[in-house]
């Protein structure tokens, strides 16, 4: 196959909350590459190649690939973004053909079966640590991110200002408020400055053995960065977190999925004020038995504050900013 061919692949970033966390579904699919000379198996998101033939959409196609690498029939899904740097697959670099990864972001509720023992749900903090904040500020930061982040700053005298203007940016480095929604920025200034283990695989800064974050097949991390940015900027103004819960819930159990997907704690009193107040959630006249403690009444969404509010979405309000 000539160099010049393109295959157009498909991604999914399937996410749920369980157990208080944020989880990816990932597969652990065989892939040939230059780098080992027999078929090795690491941590992937599930994906196919789009067959025109056999595929008559692209979502269907999608759909398809995870049901039968995972089991698991998806509901709601949106495209994500499209995926095409050159050498993004290695076999690209021994002649083959240019991938192109169309993702796609999938939100499941928590607990969703899936059956095959190649399938595997791994939290999103996992692979990208440095945006959990729910307990405060990582340590990981001021521990390794920081400092080697200075380093890389100072190696090129010519673009120092440019590169701490990044960092400052991304990483609120100085005066900059740490920003939820700048996940793939801050993947994307890690990655260049040689600090994931991507970036020694694809030869950025050879030298480097050291990684943040556990390492995902080729540029899946990037894809699920990128997702993680679209979750935490929607959940401001559509009613995404509610693909995630079950149609009936506590006002704690939103709280803490919302929490796991923005990565920072949320003052519980004001929280619970925007959402009934803006009338985003209503009783249902039940209270939950099963949980510890006393019982607390079940809410549902109120699907006529889409109809109502041009911006429907749970709100953010921090208990301490970041």
């Amino acid at each position: 196959m000539a160099a010049s061919d393109i295959n157009i692949g498909l991604n999914a970033v399937i996410m749920a909350v369980t157990g208080g966390a944020p989880r990816v579904l990932t597969v652990h699919k065989g892939v040939l590459s230059e780098y080992a000379p027999t078929e090795i198996r690491p941590t992937a998101l599930p994906f196919g190649p789009f067959e025109p033939n056999r595929h008559r959409t692209l979502e269907l196609g999608l759909r398809e690939w995870v049901k039968e690498q995972t089991g698991l029939s998806l509901g709601y899904v949106e495209q994500l973004y499209t995926f095409g740097d050159r050498n993004r697959d290695p076999r690209e670099r021994a002649d083959g053909s240019r991938v192109v990864s169309i993702g796609y972001l999938a939100l499941v509720r928590e607990n969703s079966p899936f059956r095959t023992k190649d399938a595997e749900w791994v939290n999103c903090y996992d692979f990208l640590p440095w945006e959990d904040w729910r307990k405060g500020r990582p340590p990981l930061l001021d521990q390794f991110i920081f400092p080697a982040l200075e380093k890389w700053i100072m190696s090129e005298p010519v673009e120092q200002t440019q590169r701490a203007e990044r960092a400052s940016i991304a990483f609120a480095t100085t005066d900059s408020r740490w920003d939820i929604e700048r996940v793939l920025d801050r993947y994307e200034l890690l990655y260049e400055a040689g600090l994931v283990v991507e970036a020694n695989r694809d030869a950025v800064l050879k030298k480097n053995e050291v990684g943040v974050g556990r390492s995902f097949a080729l540029d899946h991390r990037r894809m699920l960065a990128t997702a993680l940015a679209r979750v935490r900027g929607k959940i401001k103004y559509r009613p995404l977190v509610f693909e995630l819960l079950a149609p009936t819930f506590t006002l704690l159990k939103l709280q803490n999925v919302v929490e796991a997907l923005s990565g920072v704690g949320l003052h519980k009193q004001n929280f619970r004020r925007l959402v009934t107040n803006n009338r985003l959630v209503e009783q249902t006249g039940n209270i939950d038995t099963k949980s510890r403690g006393r019982p607390a009444a079940l809410f549902q969404f109120r699907r006529d504050a889409v109809r109502e509010r041009s911006q429907p979405g749970v709100g953010l309000p921090v208990r301490q900013s970041p």
